[in-house]
């Protein structure tokens, strides 16, 4: 399929990429930092708190299954759009059920935004791979890291208005504006048509609902999805539960714990940069080995070591180990054009089940051995990860990277 870039340039659709990215991580951070803050208004316990963030990755699920399908009926232009404009809706309705401190209105905002930023996801990623296919270099990471740097602004800004006691209403309706306006003006930098079914290909297999379903059964992808679905669990566990976990196992204030968590993704960030030098020299399976290895550390010593000085260096460690998985990961399953947007799907649903799904269930576990002991299933699916990281050796004729 020949990419319509609607007269703009592949660097113009680039930066686009990287401002989307931006905006979901913003738009998560944004929430995150202000958990300590709804928890407090609806006087929730940790196990409750579970229930309430199931409402995000509920919704984020259902947007990740029908993404695929969305993507080849609307193309990805639309699919962000779209996705985008529902996610800011979502987060200024949890802010409306803060402010009333009614449960089922903030669990409601949470499964709008997580359909809009499960939807979302896929149809960025898919965008960002095409971009890199168009570019013939390393560039996903530094989409990744653009995701992080949002959630560094989203967290910075969180933490401020814990500081100023700024309503979380006020803030998350902020936040909502912002990320709807900005959409609508970067996403005219987008194609027109990139993830849209292309018509005249595969002529023997067409690209059906069926065919894009089949790729569930694919061992390389699936595998693919252990290694996401473990660095993701990292990753989620920190944006959900981190700041809880400073707060009530390490003893410190709600405004240090999204300090803490605001260190957590500045580690992610210099992780993603610096991780595109690393995938060139070293390529992806050694480099997600080390991030697995990395990663366990970090959780070790946030879980076992009682100074909160000790344990924010072990977040350190944590954060640049959970940088590569989603990137690299998602990049590895785009490896083969043709049905690169319905393995991206099922990469980024399994990563997800981890991401939104397993945070909660730390929730049910962390009421029963507290939040810190819980983080041990987090170090043992990050392990997990490591050992299945020779799925993303790459296939095919790719650029000097993908090795």
């Amino acid at each position: 399929m020949t990419i319509d870039l609607g007269g703009h340039t592949v660097r113009a659709w680039r930066n686009a990429i990287f401002a989307i990215f931006a905006l979901t991580g913003i738009g998560l951070s944004s929430w995150v930092s202000r958990t300590p803050a709804v928890r407090d208004a609806l006087d929730a316990s940790t196990a409750r708190m579970g229930w309430i963030i199931f409402g995000l990755a509920a919704g984020s699920i259902v947007g990740l299954t029908t993404s695929s399908h969305v993507l080849a009926r609307i193309g990805g232009r639309r699919t962000i759009l779209i996705a985008l404009l529902l996610a800011s809706v979502g987060l200024a309705v949890v802010g409306i059920g803060a402010l009333a401190t009614a449960t089922a209105i903030v669990i409601t905002g949470l499964a709008l935004f997580g359909a809009g930023y499960g939807l979302c996801d896929v149809a960025m990623n898919v965008e960002g791979a095409a971009n890199e296919h168009a570019l013939d270099r390393t560039i996903m990471p530094l989409f990744h890291a653009s995701f992080s740097v949002g959630t560094m602004i989203g967290a910075g800004l969180g933490t401020i208005a814990e500081f100023t006691r700024v309503p979380v209403i006020v803030h998350l309706g902020l936040v909502a504006v912002v990320i709807a306006g900005t959409t609508v003006v970067t996403v005219r930098f987008l194609p027109r048509n990139a993830g849209e079914q292309d018509p005249e290909q595969a002529d023997e297999e067409p690209v059906s609902p069926r065919t894009r379903l089949a790729v569930w059964r694919e061992p390389r992808t699936l595998l693919i999805g252990v290694i996401v679905l473990g660095l993701a669990f990292a990753e989620g566990s920190a944006n959900d539960w981190l700041t809880l976990a400073m707060v009530d196992g390490h003893d410190v204030s709600n405004a240090i714990g999204s300090l803490v968590f605001g260190i957590f993704v500045a580690a992610m960030t210099l992780g993603r940069i610096v991780g595109v030098k690393l995938l060139d020299t070293y390529g992806r399976v050694r480099v997600l080995l080390a991030s697995a290895a990395c990663a366990v550390t970090g959780l070790a010593i946030v879980i076992f070591v009682p100074s909160a000085t000790v344990a924010t260096a072990g977040v350190v460690l944590w954060g640049l180990g959970s940088a590569l998985g989603f990137p690299v990961g998602l990049s590895a399953a785009a490896d083969e054009p043709r049905l690169s947007a319905a393995r991206v799907s099922v990469v980024a649903t399994i990563g997800y089940v981890a991401f939104l799904a397993g945070p909660p269930a730390l929730g049910f576990l962390g009421e029963r051995v507290g939040l810190l002991h819980a983080f041990i299933a987090v170090l043992v699916f990050a392990a997990l990860a490591g050992l299945a990281s020779p799925a993303a050796r790459p296939i095919g004729t790719q650029t000097p990277h993908e090795r």
